[in-house]
């Protein structure tokens, strides 16, 4: 099985080399890695470059600032017919083993896509004290409308024939791209799959895209018109899950005192019982998002900013 792993990159030079190391350096060697420069103004290309002079396995191509929906799509078409496409962003690690696990879960030729867990963390991937949860069964549309386990584009690899009769992601979304898209698959039939070893660790950052709630908001209602193409729709417990999701979040992207109250307390309006599906889950957010207000900010952003 061969790997196509898939890198938009912006104005990425503070971490390309690291997140370009962590996927040259895998335990299943047969891939290649598309670095899709998205028009950067720093050494972004010059890194590229200069990896690619060492291993041939990496190649630099430009997209000229059109987006990151459109910077996977362009490097998703490098693909050949039975690859595999992984998406990393430029910011992200993976674990060397993270291929080959992945190989092993889409040995199954009913599997069409596959992800597995997440580490968050902010400085050094060491740091990492929150994970994400893997689902037993397969993704559905409602899980998705609720806390998307998937978390990050970084986080998934789907069959290259999959990829394109989807159709790719929407251009025109920036923020939540891919919750739209991950409907779109489902919805048309895909098996999804995740598997619990930690393979990806997420960077996250006080001034990237993904901290821009309001933004992201923007883009889940887009996905929320597709899942109702499907059928559906979210009810008041997944509303619960997606407000303690942005609350966390909030809390992690040390976004100020009230935020994280607000979303926990709609959360817990839409319904209690939901907001605790996951009792530690559900049990530290509602107390960080009180400690939170009271703390002072130095000791908040030590706690949770991570």
């Amino acid at each position: 099985m061969k790997f196509t792993v898939v890198i938009p990159c912006y104005n990425a030079a503070a971490t390309l080399l690291d997140t370009l190391s962590s996927i040259t350096s895998q335990t299943h060697p047969a891939l290649q890695v598309i670095c899709v420069d998205d028009g950067s103004k720093d050494a972004t290309r010059a890194i590229v470059r200069a990896v690619s002079a060492q291993d041939a396995r990496v190649m630099l191509v430009r997209n000229r600032g059109k987006g990151p929906s459109d910077a996977r799509n362009h490097g998703a078409s490098f693909a050949a017919p039975g690859n595999v496409i992984a998406f990393c962003d430029a910011d992200d690690i993976w674990s060397r083993a993270k291929l080959a696990q992945l190989a092993v879960v889409l040995a199954d030729p009913s599997v069409d896509a596959a992800f597995g867990q997440v580490a968050f963390f902010k400085g050094a991937p060491a740091s990492a004290s929150s994970f994400s949860t893997v689902p037993t069964g397969p993704l559905t549309i409602p899980m998705l409308l609720g806390e998307n386990p998937v978390c990050t584009m970084s986080n998934i690899a789907v069959r290259q024939d999959v990829f394109a009769a989807s159709g790719g992601f929407d251009t025109r979304i920036v923020h939540n791209e891919d919750l739209e898209w991950l409907i779109r698959l489902v919805g048309a039939g895909a098996n999804i799959v995740g598997t619990p070893q930690r393979q990806t660790w997420y960077r996250a950052s006080t001034g990237g895209l993904s901290s821009d709630l309001s933004a992201m908001a923007e883009g889940r209602d887009m996905a929320l018109q597709t899942a109702a193409e499907f059928g559906y729709a979210p009810d008041r417990a997944a509303e619960a899950v997606h407000q303690r999701y942005l609350a966390r979040r909030a809390l992690r992207l040390d976004q100020g005192r009230i935020k994280p109250l607000r979303y926990t307390l709609r959360g817990l309006l839409f319904s209690p019982k939901a907001f605790f599906s996951t009792p530690r889950r559900g049990v530290l957010t509602l107390l960080g998002a009180c400690g939170a207000l009271m703390m002072p900010r130095r000791l908040s952003r030590r706690l949770f900013a991570r």
